[in-house]
C-alpha cells in the first residue's frame, strides 16, 4: 500500500518463509518494526503471527530470508540473542513462576547478586518496585506470584521485559485477561514506551483497540502478507477485509426456530465471599430447549462464579439447580456432567485442554464410558469415528487427530474444548467467554455452531463481556452486576444503550471506592 512513511526502522524482516515438516507457517513475508511507534500484527489464528513473533523472539528461525535491525542483518539464534538485541516479549500464556516473588521473576536468570554472600534480595525488590511503580501496576515486589490476579500477573511480564532496557516490545494478546482499569494502566505503559523510543510490535484480535492504539498495521492471513496500512488510513472494515477477504459479521444470522420448553433453571443460587457479601447473589434464570440466553457483564460481575456453582465447583454455595425439572442433588462436575450440563470455561488452556495430550484423546477424554465394550475395553474404533465426526462436525482443522493439541492455533483449540464438552451429549451448554483470545473468522464458526446447536435442540447458556456479541447471538439477553441478576430482556427488544446502563448498576458504588 502506497503512502506510507516508513518512519523509524529499527527491524526488518525480509523475505521470510518457515516451513515445519512441510507445513508451510510463513511464505516470503516482510515486515518494518518502526521506533517509538505501536506497530500491531492482525490475523486469524493459523495466520502465521505467532510463528514471525518467535523468529523475532529468537525461539523460532526462519527457513529461508534475513533479519536486519539498524541497517545490518543479524541472526537471532536464541532467546538469549533476541535479548541481547533488546527484543523483548511478553506471551499471551503466561510465563511466570508462581512460587517465587514479583522480585524473583523480574530478576530471574540475571539476579542482582553481593559477591559471594549470594543475591541481595532488598536490591532486587527496590529495583523492581521502581519499575513496578512506573507501571503504576499496584502491586508489591515482596507478593508471590501466584497470589495475583491474572491482570497484575501480565504486568510483572511487562516489568520484567522493562527491565531488560528492551528496544522493541511484542505483546501477544496483551488484554486478554486484564479488567477495563488495567487495560487503561497498559495503554498508559504503552504511551510512555512510545515516548523513550521503544518499538512496539502489538498483537490483538480486539480490533477496536487496534484502531485506538495503533500506529502502523500488518494483517497476515496464511502465512502471507494481506495487507500494510497507517492505522489512521483506514477503519475496521478494511481490516476484516484483509484478514478474512470480507466483511465478518455473517455470525448474526439468525436461524429461526422456536424454542421448546424450560430444560434447565436456577433457583436463588448464592455464593458467599470470603470478605463478606456474595459473588453470586440470589440468581434465579432458566434457559429453554433450543434457546441461547447471554449473560451480559463487566469483569467481576459474577458470570464465572455462577457457571462453577451451576457445575457443582463450589461445596459452598447455596441455592438450586433443575434439568428437566429434576433437582440436581449431588455437588460434584463428574456428577453434573451426567445429569447433561457441560461447561466451556473461560481458561481453555489450563481448564479446558490436557497440553500433553492429542487432540483426539482431548476430544474424547470426558465421554470415554460411551465407548466401553463389555465393561471393560475401550471400542476404538467407535473413538475414532466419534472424534473424526467431532472434527468434521465443528470444522476444527487438524491434520491429524493423533497430533499433540498445542500444535493448533487457538480458535481450533477451542473448538476441540466445544467438541469434548458435546461429545458427553449434553441438554444444557454452559459457554464461558467462548469467543476470548479467537480472532475474526474463528469466532464466526464458534458462533454459527452454536446457532446450529441451538437449532437441534440445545440448551445454550453463554457469558460475554463484548456487546456486539451478545446482541448478535442471544435469543434473550441477561445483564449480571456485582453478583446480580439485573435484568432479562428479549433479544427483539433490547438495545445496547439499556444493557450497558444495566451492567453498570451496582459498579457506580465500586467505582467510587476503587
Amino acid at each position: 500500500m502506497s503512502g506510507i512513511d516508513d518512519g523509524d526502522v529499527i527491524l526488518e524482516l525480509k523475505d521470510i518463509t518457515k516451513a515445519y515438516s512441510g507445513i508451510v507457517a510463513l511464505k516470503k513475508a516482510d515486515l518494518k518494526l518502526r521506533r517509538g511507534a505501536v506497530n500491531v500484527l492482525v490475523g486469524e489464528n493459523g495466520a502465521g503471527k505467532s510463528t514471525m513473533m518467535r523468529i523475532i523472539a529468537g525461539v523460532e528461525q526462519p527457513t529461508l530470508g534475513e533479519i536486519w535491525m539498524d541497517g545490518e542483518r543479524i541472526h537471532l539464534n536464541s532467546p538469549a540473542d533476541a535479548v541481547r538485541h533488546g527484543i523483548g516479549i511478553v506471551f499471551q500464556e503466561l510465563n511466570l513462576f508462581g512460587n517465587l516473588s514479583v522480585a524473583e521473576n523480574i530478576f530471574a536468570t540475571r539476579e542482582i547478586t553481593r559477591g559471594l554472600r549470594g543475591i541481595d534480595h532488598r536490591a532486587q525488590v527496590e529495583r523492581a518496585n521502581a519499575f513496578l511503580n512506573r507501571l503504576e501496576a499496584g502491586i508489591s515486589a515482596d507478593t508471590l506470584a501466584e497470589d495475583l490476579p491474572i491482570g497484575q500477573q501480565q504486568l510483572v511480564e511487562i516489568a520484567r521485559a522493562v527491565s531488560l532496557d528492551t528496544r522493541i516490545l511484542i505483546m501477544d494478546e496483551p488484554t486478554s485477561a486484564l479488567s477495563a482499569a488495567e487495560v487503561d494502566v497498559l495503554f498508559r505503559v504503552i504511551a510512555d514506551l512510545k515516548a523513550r523510543g521503544v518499538a512496539i510490535v502489538y498483537i490483538s484480535h480486539r480490533l477496536e483497540e487496534l484502531m485506538r492504539l495503533g500506529d502502523y498495521i500488518t494483517v497476515l492471513k496464511d502465512g502471507q502478507i494481506t495487507g500494510h496500512a497507517m492505522v489512521k488510513d483506514i477503519d475496521t472494515r478494511w481490516i476484516v477485509r484483509s484478514m478474512i477477504g470480507s466483511d465478518a459479521k455473517d455470525f448474526a444470522k439468525q436461524v429461526d426456530h422456536e424454542p421448546g420448553g424450560e430444560v434447565f433453571r436456577t433457583e436463588n443460587i448464592c455464593l458467599p465471599r470470603a470478605q463478606g457479601g456474595y459473588a453470586v447473589d440470589h440468581v434465579s434464570i432458566g434457559v429453554r430447549k433450543g434457546e441461547i440466553l447471554g449473560i451480559y457483564g463487566l469483569m467481576g460481575a459474577g458470570r464465572s462464579e455462577l457457571f462453577e456453582c451451576i457445575m457443582g465447583r463450589h461445596e459452598h454455595y447455596t441455592g438450586k439447580i433443575f434439568v428437566e425439572d429434576e433437582e440436581l442433588k449431588g455437588r460434584d462436575t463428574t456428577r453434573r456432567i451426567r445429569e447433561g450440563l457441560a461447561l466451556i470455561p473461560e481458561d481453555r488452556q489450563r481448564e479446558g485442554l490436557v497440553q500433553s495430550m492429542s487432540i483426539a484423546d482431548n476430544l474424547s477424554m470426558a465421554s470415554l464410558g460411551q465407548f466401553l465394550k463389555g465393561g471393560f475395553h475401550i471400542d476404538l474404533k467407535l473413538e475414532k469415528k466419534a472424534v473424526r465426526d467431532a472434527i468434521r462436525n465443528l470444522s476444527i482443522k487438524a491434520k491429524n487427530p493423533e497430533f499433540d493439541v498445542t500444535s493448533m492455533s487457538g480458535g481450533n483449540q477451542q473448538k476441540v474444548v466445544i467438541g469434548k464438552a458435546l461429545m458427553t451429549g449434553p441438554k444444557v451448554l454452559l459457554m464461558d467467554e467462548p469467543s476470548r483470545g479467537i480472532d475474526v473468522g474463528a469466532k464466526a464458526d464458534v458462533f454459527r455452531t452454536m446457532r446450529q446447536l441451538a437449532g437441534e435442540g440445545l440448551a445454550i447458556l453463554f457469558s460475554t463481556s463484548d456487546l456486539e456479541e451478545v446482541m448478535a447471538l442471544s435469543d434473550r439477553i441477561a445483564v449480571m452486576s456485582n453478583g446480580r441478576l439485573v435484568m432479562v430482556v428479549d433479544r427483539k427488544d433490547a438495545t445496547e444503550e439499556m444493557i450497558v446502563s444495566a451492567s453498570a448498576e451496582g459498579h457506580k458504588t465500586r467505582r467510587m471506592h476503587a
